[in-house]
């Protein structure tokens, strides 16, 4: 029986669908859209990619994106400086800085910068504290798409035990969270892990986050099982999931494709994480 293709593509028009919706509703009761700024530092092709898309997401569902770029070799300072005006500015609810940045940048400086409450990565270390105690303003954008597109499997994710290969700060441990919340049994595999294979096959729930192609295969993963791929690995030009796709779906319930998976819905989360930015900023 072939496995189910978690479409994120479809999901994430569902959702935007409903936030343009809202924002349609709130803009005559607030006066205003809501307000996105983006911080791109530097030239790299990757982060001008992606913001591009946020862009234009931001403008599909009536958000005001706004993108500043500053030249690569600006100082720590300098972005620092400049969220701390946005933060003050009251037409401004989110602020996302486009990771990664420069070497000579500390990244936890500049996410430590971000006021909480426009914090729309759901990275600061109030908003990832909050994520522990189960009572998250903002969620992490990855790990939010990541249950989404498990719920809209129509399988329970309580009682099931879920494998996640990976363990980075804007991914394998906010999802680890998030899934101990709806009451899973949760294992975080890494680099120094024995015995992965044996572990992954006892995933219900396997989710991949490492970066690297094709690294998770058939043989890791147990029959029926919902299968979750992070990963976005280009090779000449074409882009590769974590997992081997060709040899995954003759074993798994339900899997993700790579592209169209996981990246349209953790832009999707992005937006609705503007659009509670916006209304706590407005109802203040």
């Amino acid at each position: 029986m072939s496995p189910m293709i978690i479409d994120g593509n479809a999901v994430s028009k569902e959702i935007r669908d409903k936030i343009r919706n809202e924002i349609e509703q709130l803009n005559p009761i607030y006066k205003r859209p809501p307000g996105l700024t983006v911080i791109l530092v530097g030239d790299d092709p990757a982060s001008q990619i992606y913001v591009g898309r946020k862009s234009k997401a931001c403008s599909e569902v009536g958000i005001c994106s706004e993108v500043k770029r500053l030249p690569g070799d600006v100082s720590e300072s300098d972005v620092v400086s400049l969220i701390s005006d946005l933060n003050k500015n009251a037409k401004v609810d989110g602020i996302l800085v486009q990771l990664p940045l420069p070497g000579h940048i500390n990244e936890n400086k500049i996410v430590d910068a971000i006021s909480p409450e426009k914090d729309v990565d759901g990275l600061h270390p109030i908003n990832m504290g909050n994520l522990v105690l189960n009572r998250a303003f903002l969620e992490p954008c990855t790990a939010a798409g990541i249950i989404e597109l498990i719920l809209r499997t129509g399988s329970e994710i309580k009682g099931k035990h879920s494998v996640i290969v990976g363990r980075s700060n804007i991914v394998g441990k906010p999802t680890a969270l998030m899934l101990l919340h709806q009451h899973s049994t949760v294992t975080i595999c890494h680099s120094r892990t024995k015995d992965l294979k044996e572990i992954t096959r006892q995933a219900d729930i396997l989710i991949a986050a490492i970066g690297k192609a094709k690294f998770i295969t058939g043989d890791m993963v147990k029959d029926d099982a919902i299968v979750i791929d992070v990963g976005i690995n280009r090779i000449d030009g074409k882009l590769f999931g974590d997992c081997d796709f060709e040899e995954i779906k003759n074993v798994a319930g339900a899997i993700t494709p790579v592209p169209g998976g996981v990246g349209p819905m953790t832009v999707a989360m992005l937006l609705k994480n503007t659009l509670v930015a916006y209304k706590n900023n407005c109802e203040k």
